[in-house]
């Protein structure tokens, strides 16, 4: 269903570079970049993040381990946030990503924000 109303989508960067690109072809990609997501922020079709370190902890019932893992392919380096009518339209979106060309990947999800309040009772099976 599409609607008219912005929604604002995650954008997870994944991936790494090509590795038959030279360091030059990188740089511009990264240089065309800034200009892309200077020009997205300003039409306002997108909210800045941040490039996430190398370093990292993984967090669960079984302890705390070193991570992320330099072997994984799809380390996530980044995260954003599209503002589209629809997941579809934020796809749309990220494809004009220069970066796409030299191996890097998105992951858009929906940010569910009438159930992110820690405040509001609510479990994952979208009951309460």
């Amino acid at each position: 269903m599409v609607t008219n109303t912005p929604n604002e989508y995650l954008v997870l960067s994944r991936g790494q570079w090509d590795p038959e690109a030279s360091k030059e072809r990188i740089q511009q990609t990264i240089d065309d970049f800034y200009l892309w997501i200077e020009a997205m922020v300003a039409e306002g079709k997108m909210k800045t993040g941040q490039r996430l370190a190398h370093t990292g902890k993984t967090v669960s019932r079984h302890g705390i381990t070193d991570g992320p893992f330099g072997e994984t392919k799809e380390i996530i380096g980044g995260y954003w946030f599209v503002v589209a009518s629809s997941l579809e339209e934020a796809a749309e979106y990220m494809q004009g990503n220069p970066t796409i060309q030299l191996g890097l990947a998105f992951e858009l999800r929906p940010l569910e924000l009438e159930r992110a309040s820690a405040y509001r009772a609510s479990n994952e099976n979208g009951e309460g």
